[in-house]
């Protein structure tokens, strides 16, 4: 039923536009150019109405009344302004009425004949949405209370006011809202005066902005919990929904948040611009978090109702720290297209890594930067759509798929790879320059390079160029020869440049350490010397190394200083392998082995079979539970994909008696034990694993100090219903219990596992067709669709993902098409074949599927080829023993 507010033109059309499908303007780099050269904007004044006509929150629409104005270097000539509205009330430029008789949505507003200053108002209905772009409107189930808040990155700010909605074109906001009067109301700018506005209604007005982007503007609204602090001069704010309050633990927030703002204020030289701090955890997120300035979204789950690793913990401090990051780089200094967005991301991740190792209790933050995110940023470097860190993009739609390891973690390595480089007191002092110089302003990577070489003094175009402006990674690997009294005779460090995928064939300049571990009479590998190396070109001999005594283990890129492949010489491989991973009592360096080694299986390099050993004997001793969950994840994900098929459950079989056992024998209640469990509930195979898991749920087993709360039931149930142990009864009971929005996204996902050609066609229809699924609930249905043990089932759905991947893409918004086109892609089991590839490539092949679309198919079947070699290297292993 179409909704209406007081006062609506009864001249409006019947049409009604589907908010959750609409495409928003694809705003094209030259386009924004011409906008960005022809207008200045002075300032945005926006007036929402969230509630209906008896002050209730209002339903599909609301009301946006925006006037901005702004000046025009060109009398007289024309430009657009964005938004997305279901009916437009009013619309005039200088207080004459703008046709708009062929107004539409995804093409905005024309204005013709600029005078030297403008005053432009629209008055409109705007469309909520379901999937979490512009302003999403969630009802919680528990209350029934309605929440809402606002994702604008890449440009849905159109959504809610009419805006010039490009990064480069800054402006002060001011806002007034009228909601619901026991609704919290929460924007960039401080609450100010709140006034009644009748019918249970309450208008709130916000303290003017200073300028920002249009995409770091903000609202968020409704009966929210709060939680509100102080520090050094900064009112600081925590909101959750009211029904997850028992679960908030604030202190331990504010407290990374004050040591985040002190990390910040001491190397950033500059204070926090945006006045108040708040942070809000929001339901059905897409992303991890949002910077919005002073307004920071967060996805909800990092309010956790149920018991989960320390691991967890760490990435949502990291997360806090990242945002916080982007209140400098990204917010107060702000690229001038999204050709630099690296410059937002890459700096965001390296500085909260950084602050969480220096001012917080994860003084391992280094080692989980190893293990995850450049673990991610060397699978996206490898694959055929890799691209420079710095490159660009031609329109808005591209830069949604660049939200990627390289733009993220391949950009924070390579600054990391810049501290070593220029210093760390250097690169600091750049920084602080760049702040001070381009405060509320737009800038290019040229902007943060001057200011680097003014501080450190170095020459930085070459070292840009090669590392951020090409593509691809480069390996580094130890060539030496050994003399008969055991020592090194020759030693030098080889670089080889990045494989056949890259675009680019380059060599890079490294500054890296290589690290020599032995035995120390204890049973542990300790380092027991490291050399400093700047490694430029494709070799450099070592002298200082010759006549040293080979160590047990070499160690190339020892404190993971730089980014590179590492390849072990066949000597080292065989000390981890025999146990030497358990044995070194260096975390980062264990980690750094570990990624040696999954490179080499990735690369066909390595056998499946011989990297489960390492893990089934090196996990077990892993102290730092982050890479233990990592490894799970990785040795799982390889047994259904790098595996010889006639192996397989052998393998799994043997993992999933280690990860029992292991649970077992855990300390009780720790995050080991957990980590145990899980890893059990992925590799069941057999009936005594499978029956292990059935005890659980029954009560007949038990193991002490394992919190049998409500997220690790469903994990259990899940186990139970793919393998076919439990059904729709076990479900719907479970659903019973959990009446929350995470109940039902909890209980899509297991009707989603069930092992039917029934279910799996359900689940298929409903992620690929349904349009009213909200966000959350669709990739709840993605993430129950694919399941390891599975792979006879799904077999008919290689086919048809190809037959309607270009429908998907068509009828879907590119959030939301880029998650199914990924997450449902042909990579289970019995799709691990030339059939897949030669669908995809077919698939390719026709020019008239979209650039974004086409990368995403194209690193889909990089995949599958990278899967199929690693699955021969397994065969020929298992042939040969």
């Amino acid at each position: 039923m179409r909704h209406d507010h007081t006062g609506a033109d009864d001249g409006a059309s019947d049409t009604l536009i589907d908010a959750n499908t609409v495409r928003v303007p694809n705003l094209t780099r030259e386009d924004a150019r011409r906008r960005q050269e022809l207008l200045q904007v002075s300032g945005y004044d926006v007036n929402l109405d969230l509630t209906d006509a008896s002050g209730e929150p209002s339903v599909r629409t609301f009301r946006s009344r925006t006037t901005v104005t702004f000046t025009a270097s060109e009398p007289g000539a024309s430009t657009f302004i964005d938004v997305v509205a279901d009916r437009l009330h009013e619309v005039a430029l200088n207080g004459t009425a703008v046709d708009t008789s062929g107004y539409d949505p995804e093409h905005g507003i024309t204005l013709t004949g600029l005078a030297d200053r403008n005053v432009l108002v629209v008055d409109a209905d705007l469309l909520y949405t379901t999937i979490g772009q512009g302003l999403h409107r969630f009802v919680d189930p528990v209350d029934e209370e309605v929440y809402l808040y606002t994702q604008f990155e890449t440009t849905d700010a159109k959504r809610m006011y009419a805006c010039f909605d490009q990064p480069n074109l800054k402006a002060p906001f001011s806002l007034r809202v009228t909601a619901p009067a026991h609704w919290k109301v929460i924007s960039n700018g401080a609450a100010g005066e709140v006034t009644d506005a009748g019918r249970g209604s309450a208008r709130t007005e916000f303290a003017t902005t200073p300028p920002m982007s249009t995409y770091i503007t903000a609202l968020v609204a409704g009966p929210f919990f709060e939680a509100l602090d102080h520090h050094d001069g900064i009112d600081l704010g925590l909101y959750c929904r009211t029904s997850l309050s028992q679960f908030f633990d604030t202190e331990d927030l504010f407290t990374v948040t004050k040591q985040g703002f002190d990390w910040y204020h001491q190397n950033f030289g500059v204070r926090y611009a945006f006045g108040k701090y708040d942070q809000l955890f929001v339901p059905e997120f897409n992303a991890g978090a949002m910077e919005n300035a002073g307004c920071v979204t967060f996805l909800e789950d990092y309010v956790f109702r149920s018991r989960v690793t320390d691991t967890r913990y760490e990435r949502r401090a990291t997360t806090v720290l990242h945002e916080m990051a982007h209140m400098w780089f990204g917010d107060l200094v702000t690229m001038r297209w999204f050709d630099d967005l690296w410059l937002n991301e890459s700096f965001a991740e390296w500085a909260a890594t950084i602050s969480q190792a220096q001012a917080t209790r994860w003084t391992h933050a280094w080692t989980t930067f190893a293990n995850t995110e450049k673990t991610w940023a060397y699978r996206q470097d490898q694959l055929p759509s890799t691209h420079p860190i710095a490159c660009e993009i031609p329109d808005a739609e591209a830069v949604e798929v660049n939200f990627d390891g390289i733009t993220y973690a391949k950009g924070a390595s390579v600054l990391k790879q810049l501290v070593a480089y220029v210093g760390l007191d250097e690169f600091l002092a750049g920084v602080r320059q760049y702040f001070a110089d381009h405060a509320y302003s737009n800038t290019t990577l040229q902007d943060l390079l001057t200011s680097l070489k003014a501080a450190s003094g170095r020459e930085l175009a070459d070292w840009a160029k090669r590392w951020l402006e090409t593509s691809g990674i480069n390996t580094i690997s130890a060539d030496f020869t050994v003399d008969e009294d055991g020592t090194f005779s020759s030693f030098a460090l080889t670089q080889t440049a990045p494989t056949t995928t890259a675009k680019d064939n380059v060599l890079r300049p490294h500054r890296l350490d290589v690290g020599l571990y032995s035995y120390d009479g204890h049973g542990k590998l300790a380092r027991t010397g490291r050399v400093e190396v700047n490694l430029d070109g494709d070799r450099t001999d070592i002298a200082e190394l010759v006549g040293t005594v080979r160590p047990d283990l070499v160690l190339v890129n020892d404190d993971d200083l730089t980014y590179c492949k590492v390849r072990l010489d066949a000597h080292s491989l065989q000390t981890l392998l025999a146990g030497g991973l358990g044995a070194l009592e260096d975390s980062l360096a264990r980690t750094l082995c570990w990624s040696a080694a999954w490179d080499m299986v990735r690369d066909g390099e390595l056998a499946i079979r011989e990297y489960l050993e390492l893990a089934m004997a090196g996990l077990p001793a892993e102290s730092e539970i982050g890479v233990v969950q990592s490894i799970i994840r990785q040795s799982l994900r390889a047994l259904e994909i790098y595996a010889d098929p006639e192996w397989a459950d052998t393998g799994r079989a043997a993992f999933g008696d280690v990860a029992m056992t292991a649970a077992c024998n855990a300390a009780p209640g720790s995050d080991h034990q957990l980590a145990w469990v899980q890893a059990l509930l992925g590799s069941a195979c057999t009936d005594e694993q499978v029956q292990f898991i059935a005890d659980l749920v029954s009560g007949e087993r038990t193991l002490e100090g394992l919190a049998m709360d409500t997220d690790l039931r469903w994990s259990l149930l899940f186990a139970l219903v793919a393998r076919g142990r439990a059904g729709e009864a076990e479900i719907a009971a479970q659903a019973q219990l959990d009446k929350t929005s995470a109940g039902a996204r909890a209980a899509a996902t297991a009707r989603a596992l069930v092992p039917t050609a029934e279910a799996k066609a359900a689940a298929w229809s409903a992620a690929l067709t349904d349009q009213s699924l909200s966000n959350a609930l669709m990739r709840a249905v993605l993430n129950g669709f694919h399941h390891s043990l599975q792979g006879e089932l799904l077999a008919p759905y290689t086919a048809k993902y190809f037959e309607q991947a270009a429908d998907v893409w068509q009828h879907r918004t590119p959030e939301m098409a880029s998650d199914i086109i990924v997450g449902m892609f042909p990579t289970w089991s019995t799709a691990i074949s030339e059939d897949t590839l030669r669908r995809a490539d077919e698939f390719l092949a026709d020019p008239k599927h979209p650039a974004a679309l086409r990368r995403l198919v194209g690193e889909g079947r990089a995949d599958v080829a990278r899967a199929l070699a690693a699955r021969a290297t397994d065969t020929t292993a298992g042939s040969a023993a």
